[in-house]
């Protein structure tokens, strides 16, 4: 009688071999060990997903990973859950995910835990380049240059002003090293500005000191600006886009204005731990680039402000490497480090 064997393709009949000959030099001569064996090796992922988020319940990011959560479940096969670590920023989760060594841990990350952490600050106990594998970069967002509802005059007279007044306007941010921090150096080098940097512990005061006249103008996310603006309580100059945003496309670019060549944009990002199986990055990657161009999804993250992205790995690295040599120069010429 002909062996079962000999009826199957050569290439899984060789793999069976390989795995026999892999369990009778351990004494384990069990084929059915074999087999379990070949399935532990590729079924992935072989229980539920944890996806951590650096913010509290509610926030943007929060928000996000929770939209992706069960399509990206569906899409693996196992339950994908979402796991709030906040802290640093984003930090504490990112460094969560770079420790983790159990093949199913999943980080969802702003622009700056996969670019200026360790720069910012050497204590930072991962380095983004070397312990974070991108995955996929899900959405991007430009941020608005606001000015308080008292400056005078529109985008281009407010761009005039402030270039005027040297040191004798101030610039609120969400805290030294945030993105809109270093966005404002950034163009304040552009546009010739001299403003002073005012830090304050969120987003929400830096929107009240703009409306009390402490400071004249701040980078913040569409979300939270263009409500003030339609409110009349703050003005919007321009966006930090290359050109104009479908999120706002009422607001010009600062390159329209005539600022060629400046754009800041903030980020959410799927990012994995280096060690982790690359092909099990990729299909991850995959999902993700599906699942944020469904029309549902993409509506629903366009809701919170954001435009869908949903690149491959390598496109996320790209990314991260751009925005990293940026960021870089930004920081060690005015030598900003956290507070």
């Amino acid at each position: 009688m002909t062996p079962q064997h000999s009826m199957d393709p050569p290439l899984q009949r060789g793999r069976r071999r390989l795995v026999q000959a892999v369990a009778a030099s351990l004494g384990l001569s069990s084929l059915g060990w074999a087999h379990g064996l070949v399935w532990a090796q590729t079924a992935w992922p072989s229980r539920p997903v944890r996806l951590l988020v650096g913010f509290p319940p509610g926030s943007s990011p929060d928000l996000m990973a929770r939209t992706i959560a069960e399509p990206l479940a569906q899409a693996l096969g196992q339950p994908v859950v979402v796991e709030n670590r906040p802290g640093a920023g984003g930090n504490v989760a990112a460094d969560a995910v770079a420790r983790a060594d159990d093949g199913h841990t999943l980080g969802l990350l702003i622009n700056g835990n996969m670019t200026i952490a360790k720069i910012l600050n050497p204590a930072t106990p991962y380095d983004p380049l070397t312990d974070l594998a991108p995955v996929s970069l899900l959405a991007t967002s430009p941020l608005v240059l606001t000015a308080g509802a008292q400056v005078p005059g529109d985008a281009a007279a407010i761009l005039a002003a402030g270039r005027a007044a040297g040191a004798r306007w101030n610039y609120g941010s969400p805290g030294v090293g945030t993105v809109a921090h270093i966005g404002m150096e950034m163009f304040k080098g552009a546009a010739g500005w001299q403003a002073v940097h005012v830090p304050y512990p969120g987003n929400p005061q830096v929107i009240n000191a703009m409306m009390q006249g402490d400071v004249q103008v701040a980078l913040l996310p569409p979300g939270l600006a263009m409500p003030q603006v339609q409110a009349g309580k703050l003005k919007a100059v321009g966006l930090t886009s290359a050109g104009r945003s479908a999120l706002v496309p009422q607001v010009a670019s600062l390159a329209e204005l005539g600022l060629s060549g400046f754009q800041m944009e903030i980020w959410n990002a799927v990012a994995a731990p280096a060690r982790m199986n690359p092909k099990h990055i990729q299909r991850v990657s995959a999902a993700l680039a599906e699942i944020v161009r469904r029309p549902e999804i993409r509506d629903k993250i366009f809701a919170l402000g954001w435009q869908v992205a949903g690149t491959s790995a390598e496109g996320l690295a790209n990314r991260v490497r751009v925005d990293t040599a940026r960021m870089r120069d930004v920081i060690e010429r005015h030598n900003i480090r956290p507070q």
